[in-house]
């Protein structure tokens, strides 16, 4: 089955957020993407819910700068509050994922056509997604189009290894999981001649749960009618 894609993403910030630093309204990027932050990314090229995305490898193409900046975020309560947030400046990765069917929709098996959505994927990279691409934050506007993984020069082609402690990975969703929770993934990335290679969310060792979920229901005439119009159009 053909369901990988190649694409490069880029923008001048992005705040793949420390959960630890949301305390008091400051944030903090961390130094590289999260898996969730890739996943928001390939969900903008194109996602449908007969579709699972998992994200095998990030490569990173620019040094890693930060840059802090005081903003004034709404609070609650109304009006704004004062903050500082430290970005990531001047990014550039490249990506290589692919899909896999949600098995855990048996109502949309007669979507889980061989080459259908791997056409559209590749049709929607090619046009810059199919929605707005952001990084991390919508404050953080991206950009996205085709390339073959591996090409070009990275600063840390020479560095043999980047460990970057703990990190959050990615939620798991209960139609994902088929459980009904919520739960959160944290793992240790490394980088290696500047690759990161994820690990699937199955085989993160360390998992909390947030809160009890359920997911949402979908039929294929009454939840895939505009798409199909959609998708027709590309």
């Amino acid at each position: 089955m053909k369901n990988q894609i190649s694409f490069r993403v880029w923008g001048k910030y992005a705040l793949f957020t420390d959960p630890i630093t949301r305390t008091g309204g400051e944030k903090f990027s961390y130094q590289i993407p999260t898996y969730e932050a890739i996943k928001g990314v390939l969900k903008s090229i194109y996602w449908k819910p007969t579709i699972v995305w998992q994200v095998d490898k990030l490569r990173v193409m620019k040094p890693i700068r930060t840059r802090t900046k005081s903003v004034k975020p709404l609070k609650w309560s109304g009006g704004n509050d004062l903050a500082n947030y430290t970005f990531l400046n001047d990014v550039e990765y490249q990506v290589q994922a692919h899909f896999k069917w949600n098995l855990h929709r048996p109502e949309l098996e007669a979507d889980r056509i061989d080459g259908k959505h791997y056409a559209i994927a590749k049709r929607c990279l090619d046009k810059g997604g199919r929605q707005d691409i952001f990084l991390g934050v919508r404050d953080c506007q991206g950009y996205v189009e085709p390339c073959d993984f591996g090409e070009g020069v990275s600063p840390y082609d020479d560095l043999d290894q980047l460990d970057f402690g703990v990190m959050f990975h990615s939620f798991g969703y209960p139609d994902e999981t088929g459980d009904e929770q919520l739960v959160s993934r944290l793992w240790r990335p490394r980088m290696v001649n500047g690759v990161v290679e994820f690990m699937p969310p199955e085989q993160c060792d360390i998992v909390e749960t947030v809160r009890p979920m359920t997911a949402k229901k979908f039929t294929l005439d009454e939840n895939h009618s505009s798409v199909e119009i959609t998708e027709a159009a590309l």
